[in-house]
């Protein structure tokens, strides 16, 4: 049974990656596949397990890829789904933000 969706799209898309590690996790991932250490150095501050309930939820929602090799040690990689490249534009749009913003402050 799918989950049902708020009404606002603003509030859709919050739910889906308002979150301060989703959308760095989605910014490390716009550069192609990593694995959990390379995305766990790449994001300062953020805990293990925080990363796992945060790649978790963005695996359930569609958003993230999970693939799990059959080696030893196991080897998981996690890449973009479609749907979550398709928020590329967005990420685009906070980087330019950001840069007049902090221009702005000098």
């Amino acid at each position: 049974m799918a989950k049902e969706l708020p009404a606002c799209p603003v509030e859709i898309t919050m739910g889906l990656i308002g979150d301060k590690w989703k959308v760095l996790i989605i910014r490390d991932l716009l550069t192609g596949t990593k694995r959990f250490g390379e995305l766990k150095k790449s994001l300062n501050g953020i805990t293990q397990k925080v990363l796992t309930n945060n790649l978790r939820e963005m695996e359930s929602s569609g958003l993230v890829n999970r693939k799990v090799y059959a080696e030893v040690p196991p080897r998981v990689e996690y890449s973009l789904t479609e749907t979550g490249w398709s928020l590329k534009p967005i990420l685009d749009s906070m980087v330019v933000w950001g840069n007049n913003y902090r221009e702005k402050q000098k």
